[in-house]
């Protein structure tokens, strides 16, 4: 039974992207080293695919959003890189 929210990593990703779910720490208790690596392999891949989207330059809504997007990801990645590195400290 899959422990992301949204029902898979990419899923996840997606939704971390748009705003819908918050990651924290309470968010990523029940996922395990594998799950976590999972999402941030399609966190950063997600980051990736937004990075090369082209918006053009007058349109600043779309610019906006495209880079609070990224923002979103950086942020998500963040917070479970450091999740990672407590559980790794801990040896869970």
């Amino acid at each position: 039974m899959s422990h992301y929210i949204g029902g898979s990593a990419p899923a996840m990703a997606h939704q971390v992207a748009d705003g819908y779910t918050m990651i924290s720490e309470v968010t990523l208790k029940r996922l395990d080293v594998s799950e976590l690596d999972g999402l941030v392999f399609e966190m950063e891949k997600t980051l990736r695919d937004l990075r090369g989207e082209f918006v053009s330059v007058e349109d600043q809504q779309a610019m906006q959003k495209r880079n609070r997007k990224i923002s979103r990801l950086q942020s998500a990645l963040r917070v479970v890189r450091s999740v990672k590195m407590k559980r790794k400290r801990k040896g869970l």
